[in-house]
C-alpha cells in the first residue's frame, strides 16, 4: 500500500456521496506496501480502506473484489468490500479504478508467535477449502512468463552472478511443473504486513490483489518464506511444521504435495526477489512509497537452493 495518487478533501466527500457510509469524519494515506494507493476512510458510520488502483484495470478488478466478498461470506477474516448506491463494489476516483471495503480490526505483527503461526495454517487451509467453490478464475500474471520477462527487463540493471543465479533457477523451475498438484484460488502475496491480529487472533487478511487460481501449496511457500524465515534466509523447522500441521487438519496434504514442497519454495522466494529488484531499479513515483528491500529474498533463494533436499523432511 502506498500512496501514488492523491485524494483532495472535496473530492473524497463528493465520492463518498454514492455510498450509505455517512459523512467524512478524517482520512490519510498509506505508506506500506508498493502497488496501489491507498487511505484510512473515517466516516460518522465506520472506518474504511480505500484503494485506488494503479495498475489493475476494471476488468481485472471484479475477479478480486468477489473473491474478497465470498471469503468474508464463508467466515475467512477478508475485509468485505462496500457496495455503492447501486450495488457495485467498483467505482472510479481521479481517473482511477476505485474501491471501498470495510476496515478491519487488528494490528500487523513483525514477529508471530507460535500461536498466530498456528492460527494462520488453520485460516489459510480453510480458505483454501471454502475456495474450491468459487466460481471466478484468474490466472497468475507473476508466474513464470513475467519471471522471464523480468529477468529479461533487469539484465542491463543486475550483476552477473545475480543473472546467473536468476537464469539457472528458471532451468531449475521449468524442469519442475507441478500439475498434478491441487489448484484453487490463492492470496499469493500473504506475509506478515498482510494480515492483522489482536493477540493470537487472525482477524484480517488483506490485499487480495495479487489473488488467482495457482496451486495451493504455492500459497504456503509465500507464506514460509516470510512468516518462517531466519534473517540470514534459513528456514525455522518449528514454525514451518506448525504452519502446515494446522494447514493440513483442514485441508490434508495429497501424496505429491511433500516432493514439491522444495520447489515450491524456491519458486516463491524466486518470484518476490524478482519482484523487490523491478521495483528498486524502476520505481514508480508517489507522494508517499515504500521499497522492500531485494537482498532478503536473495538469501532466502539462495538458502533454499543450497538446502533443497533437506527441504522436503520440513512436513507434517
Amino acid at each position: 500500500m502506498s500512496v501514488y495518487t492523491t485524494v483532495e478533501h472535496d473530492e473524497l466527500v463528493r465520492f463518498l456521496q454514492r455510498y450509505d457510509v455517512g459523512e467524512l469524519r478524517e482520512y490519510h494515506g498509506i505508506s506500506e506496501g508498493i502497488e496501489n494507493t491507498n487511505y484510512f476512510v473515517t466516516t460518522t458510520r465506520g472506518e474504511y480502506v480505500l484503494t485506488l488502483f494503479e495498475s489493475l484495470n476494471s476488468d481485472e478488478l471484479p475477479y478480486f473484489l468477489d473473491i474478497m466478498a465470498f471469503l468474508a461470506e464463508h467466515d475467512i477474516p477478508s475485509a468485505h468490500p462496500i457496495a455503492d448506491n447501486r450495488g457495485q463494489y467498483l467505482a472510479h476516483l481521479n481517473g482511477k479504478p476505485a474501491a471501498l471495503v470495510m476496515r478491519l480490526a487488528g494490528h500487523m505483527v513483525e514477529t508471530p508467535t507460535e500461536g498466530q503461526i498456528r492460527e494462520l495454517g488453520d485460516t489459510v487451509g480453510r480458505m483454501h477449502a471454502v475456495g474450491q467453490s468459487f466460481t471466478g478464475r484468474r490466472d497468475n500474471n507473476r508466474g513464470p512468463h513475467w519471471w522471464h520477462e523480468t529477468i529479461r527487463k533487469l539484465q542491463p540493471k543486475i550483476d552477473a552472478h545475480d543473472l546467473e543465479t536468476l537464469l539457472l533457477e528458471l532451468k531449475f523451475q521449468a524442469r519442475h511443473r507441478h500439475d498434478e498438484l491441487p489448484r484453487g484460488i490463492i492470496h499469493a502475496d500473504l506475509f506478515r504486513d498482510n494480515a492483522l491480529w489482536q493477540g493470537d487472533q487472525l482477524t484480517g487478511i488483506i490485499d487480495f490483489y495479487y489473488a488467482c487460481n495457482d496451486v495451493l501449496l504455492y500459497d504456503l511457500a509465500v507464506i514460509a518464506n516470510d512468516w518462517c524465515t531466519h534473517a540470514d534466509g534459513s528456514l525455522d523447522e518449528t514454525r514451518t511444521r506448525l504452519l502446515l500441521a494446522s494447514y493440513h487438519a483442514r485441508r490434508p496434504f495429497t501424496a505429491a504435495e511433500q516432493p514439491a514442497w522444495p520447489v515450491m519454495l524456491r519458486a516463491a522466494a524466486l518470484r518476490f526477489w524478482l519482484s523487490r529488484l523491478h521495483d528498486l531499479h524502476f520505481p514508480r513515483e508517489g507522494e508517499i512509497t515504500h521499497t522492500k528491500d531485494p537482498d532478503v529474498f536473495r538469501r532466502i533463494l539462495a538458502h533454499r537452493i543450497a538446502h533443497s533436499e533437506a527441504l522436503a523432511d520440513v512436513w507434517v
